[in-house]
């Protein structure tokens, strides 16, 4: 494994080293890439004895251009840690500003990345500083929050970079969650379904589909192969992720039932519509001035018919409701033999939202409870508990 270790330019620069030597005690490869500030408080022979390797300084080094450096070493390493990272590198990634190595690097960057601040309380607290830190946690990257403390302009309050003992761990926790999903393959549903009524309208739901695309994403950057079947949705797909698009309840069975038999885990976010029109109008229905009636039919219940032909997959579910939230998605679960269940409170502002609190069941009778999260963080959350239940029952790649 190789971590590509940011370093930027505050007094906090020096404890950078110990953050490589842990790494390297645990086995970590480590490539350090120096920022011009950083070298005036720390020299990069520092990091090169300890390293065993070359840091990089400079965006175009003689006689170190024969291959793209940024391009090359992003795709090498399995997590970019900034440790400082100070405002100026925050706005720089959250802006998409390349005018050195390391925010090159940033902008060439699949894996993962890790951020721990260190800067002035007042810089901390500063609205463009905290915009830039909100941009950069919806994109799903970690935050490693700095702590209170004697700081070294004299004052004191919340900006001192966190400790050693609580970055390292942080680093080597996401490492592993890296590649905890090489070999498997997972399937995800977002977004909402549309039945038509006729040419012009339909019925469909609030689902934006952030929770399923960000499943997708978390479990690609895991090592995954995945397949995301989508409805309709103003989102981009993940990078490394097969879409398939769909618009119907109809259609989204069909291609879900196509793969199911060769997946590991199967995480059903997708909001599909319960009912349908009986009958589609071929043309537009006419406005006529007395009352009309649309009668409606039950789709198919496609996690049911998953759960019942369930071998040796792992299912995950989701439900959101408007009252008895715990009670409802327990017995959705034991009803449809799902492996877990994600449980939203539609009352709590989860539909569209970048964030939420959400509750995970599983059939033992455990509630994990995720509390007032990113979506990609609760994604990467559900990735662990599903891993859980594969040891569980001992199924997984293997089993196929």
């Amino acid at each position: 494994m190789k971590v590509g270790l940011g370093v930027t330019g505050c007094i906090a620069a020096y404890k950078a080293v110990e953050v490589m030597r842990g790494l390297r005690k645990a086995g970590v490869s480590v490539q350090v890439v120096l920022t011009r500030s950083a070298r005036r408080f720390i020299a990069p022979l520092t990091f090169e004895a300890l390293s065993g390797q070359g840091v990089i300084t400079e965006m175009f080094r003689s006689g170190a251009n024969l291959s793209i450096g940024h391009i090359h070493i992003a795709q090498e390493i399995q997590l970019l840690a900034v440790v400082p990272a100070t405002a100026n590198i925050l706005g720089k990634f959250a802006h998409g500003i390349a005018d050195d190595f390391l925010s090159t690097l940033y902008l060439s960057c699949p894996a993962p990345v890790l951020l721990a601040p260190a800067m002035n309380v007042e810089m901390w607290r500063h609205p463009a500083v905290r915009d830039s830190i909100e941009i950069l946690k919806k994109r799903g990257h970690i935050f490693v929050d700095p702590e209170p403390g004697m700081l070294a302009c004299g004052t004191e309050g919340e900006g001192r970079l966190a400790n050693v003992d609580v970055i390292v761990p942080r680093i080597l926790e996401a490492l592993h969650r890296g590649e905890s999903l090489i070999g498997q393959k997972i399937l995800v549903t977002a977004g909402p379904t549309i039945e038509d009524i006729d040419p012009i309208r339909f019925l469909s739901n609030r689902s934006s589909g952030k929770m399923g695309y960000a499943v997708a994403q978390a479990a690609r950057q895991r090592g995954a192969e995945v397949i995301l079947v989508s409805g309709p949705t103003a989102l981009d797909p993940p990078a490394g992720v097969h879409l398939i698009a769909i618009r119907s309840a109809d259609e989204m069975k069909s291609a879900v039932l196509e793969h199911y038999p060769k997946m590991d885990i199967v995480i059903k976010a997708a909001a599909v519509a319960d009912y349908r029109p009986a009958v589609r109008a071929l043309e537009k229905i006419k406005k006529s001035g007395q009352p009309e009636i649309l009668s409606l039919v039950p789709t198919d219940d496609i996690l049911a018919q998953l759960g019942s032909a369930k071998r040796n997959q792992v299912l995950v579910g989701f439900t959101a409701e408007t009252r008895d939230l715990l009670t409802r998605a327990r017995e959705k679960m034991n009803r449809k033999n799902l492996d877990m269940i994600v449980a939203n409170d539609v009352f709590s502002g989860v539909l569209g939202a970048d964030s939420a609190t959400v509750h995970v069941l599983s059939p033992s009778g455990e509630t994990t409870t995720i509390e007032n999260c990113s979506k990609l963080e609760i994604a990467h959350r559900i990735l662990d508990l599903a891993l859980q239940a594969q040891q569980l029952r001992g199924v997984g790649p293997a089993s196929h």
